[in-house]
């Protein structure tokens, strides 16, 4: 029996109970993890409720420094590092209350609420009852979410106007005329075998007569809101700077984003770099396809010959298809260690897909009842050109997000904080990094999906520079948005979501740049040191074994295996 008066018995405790008091405080994020104790609840929209969050981070932070850490085994001294470094940004997150602007064009409440149902099992009739008892509350969760929106009305926490225009339209898809057609009736089309006939048509007419009686109207008044006070009411700039103490928020977003300390001045600087550099590469290809005009021209072409489109949404998913299907092959090769969970590919949603990005990875259960899922944009296909398909369905499935955030969720040995958070510049910069791996086992061959690559590429670093720019040194959206077509080859739609979806999430998109320059830094260091005795496979199973870690602690695991290996 282990001694409850270790520093390792008390930093465990720790991590249980805040695990639960998270879980408790979020009962959608334990939904989504697979933990099915809080599907019958929502969280408490309300001022008061985040305020407790912010005490109870505080107490769970002061009671870690009593902790003695060089006490610790090695694996616990970097518990007790990831845990300090994640628990000190969520408490910086609700200090600067970003929780008063829940509407945003990719993580809105009201979008992900309907998303839910695909992110639960439906097994038993306990499991409809919990389904319901969520329905039930949506009005009084939502009518909360409308209070702290006039908070922030109140206090200068908003969205930039600009950005949210448009967003109406996803409200008003939810006003139908008949519960029928609602999208939260889908649980009730394919009941299993263990609900019988009384059941179902009892869960069908309760959900039905919620979702008539509350859902409904609960968005519709969201809707008034939105369209008489909210928008209306908005700040007109588009910087976080804008924002009280925006400069200390923003700052505070790209450390957290990047997740070692820097500066907006050098990542925008570090951007402008990346852009000169891709820009050779880019323009080395375009001579590659004798293509006879200069650049600007040849991102016109690419976005307006028919032969880069398909023809129908099917013909788009069967693409995506075929290139996983062959990457799945080429695994082996690149990865000792492999995840047991499956993955799927979906079409975003119709009510999601016109205000959201070309392609997002939403991760299973932790339970393995639920699989990966890759979620493609079918909406426009004018603007989802083929020669995007290669480097897009790597980085959002395999080897990307599926594989790493599989792998990390299998890492039983780990707490429950390191399987299901993380860092943002890990996540997102092994995904860019993988896009490039493709290279190394026979795709981009097609000299416009090679150009397809570096334009992702290129979008990346643009991005370095746009969101500080935007954010830190006061760009409008229309310099952003020209900048982004000047030196991609993004349709121009993909360009206004993209510069809308940096307006809203001020220094998230700094994540993928930052974080494959630092993989691919990390890469050619242990090939010089190694030599001949390099083994890619790894390398790989190196950087994935402990989880999305900050990218100094990924440095310094790297150097340790170096030493080791020397």
């Amino acid at each position: 029996m282990s001694d409850p008066n270790t520093p390792e018995s008390h930093l465990h405790a720790l991590f249980r109970e805040e695990w639960e008091s998270h879980l408790k405080a979020d009962p959608f994020f334990a939904s989504v993890i697979g933990d099915r104790r809080y599907n019958d609840r929502l969280p408490e929209a309300t001022e008061e409720a985040f305020a407790r969050q912010a005490d109870d981070l505080r107490r769970f932070l002061g009671r870690l420094e009593k902790i003695e850490r060089a006490a610790l085994s090695e694996a616990d001294r970097l518990n007790y590092d990831i845990f300090r470094r994640l628990k000190t940004d969520a408490l910086r997150e609700l200090e600067f209350p970003v929780y008063r602007m829940p509407l945003d064009r990719l993580e809105s409440y009201h979008t992900f609420f309907a998303d839910l149902t695909s992110l639960v099992s439906f097994d038993e009739v306990e499991d409809y009852e919990a389904y319901l008892s969520r329905l039930a509350g949506f009005s009084m969760y939502s009518d909360g979410k409308i209070e702290m929106m006039r908070e922030g009305l109140r206090s200068g926490w908003t969205q930039p106007r600009r950005a949210l225009e448009g967003m109406e339209k996803s409200m008003d898809s939810f006003l139908v005329d008949d519960p029928r057609k609602s999208v939260f009736q889908a649980p009730l089309e394919d009941f299993p075998e263990s609900v019988n006939g009384a059941a179902r048509s009892r869960l069908q007419e309760e959900v039905m007569r919620v979702v008539g009686e509350s859902v409904i109207p609960a968005y519709r008044r969201l809707l008034t809101f939105f369209e008489e006070e909210y928008l209306p009411g908005c700040r007109t700039d588009i910087g976080a700077s804008g924002l009280p103490d925006g400069r200390q928020f923003y700052e505070h977003r790209v450390r957290m984003n990047v997740s070692f300390d820097t500066s907006p001045e050098e990542v925008h600087a570090i951007g402008l770099k990346e852009v000169d550099r891709i820009r050779e590469e880019m323009e080395a290809l375009r001579k590659q396809v004798d293509f006879p005009g200069d650049h600007a021209a040849f991102g016109d072409f690419l976005r307006t010959d028919p032969r880069f489109y398909a023809e129908s949404p099917d013909q788009l998913m069967k693409e995506v298809a075929f290139v996983l299907k062959r990457m799945d092959g080429e695994l082996p090769g690149l990865f000792g260690r492999l995840p047991r969970l499956p993955y799927g590919i979906k079409p975003i949603p119709d009510y999601q897909a016109p205000h959201t990005t070309t392609a997002y990875y939403r991760g299973g259960s932790g339970d393995g009842t639920r699989a990966g899922c890759y979620y493609v944009n079918t909406y426009d296909l004018k603007s989802r050109p083929l020669y995007e398909i290669e480097a897009l369905s790597l980085h959002e499935a395999v080897p990307g997000h599926h594989l790493q955030i599989a792998l990390q969720q299998e890492l039983s040995d780990l707490p429950e904080f390191r399987r299901f958070e993380g860092f943002t510049a890990f996540v997102e910069g092994w995904g860019l990094y993988a896009e490039r791996l493709g290279l190394e086992v026979g795709f981009y061959t097609d000299p416009y999906s090679d150009y397809g690559r570096l334009t992702y590429e290129m979008w990346r670093a643009c991005r370095l520079v746009v969101d500080t720019g935007m954010h830190a040194f006061g760009w409008t959206r229309q310099q952003a948005v020209d900048f982004m077509v000047e030196h991609t080859a993004l349709t121009e739609l993909n360009v206004r979501n993209e510069v809308d979806r940096y307006i809203t999430w001020p220094g998230q998109a700094l994540a993928y740049k930052m974080g494959e320059l630092k993989i691919r830094e990390l890469r050619a260091r242990a090939e010089k040191a190694l030599g001949g005795d390099f083994d890619v496979r790894a390398f790989h199973d190196v950087v994935l074994r402990d989880g999305a870690v900050p990218l100094d602690v990924l440095e310094g695991k790297i150097e340790t295996w170096l030493e080791a290996g020397r």
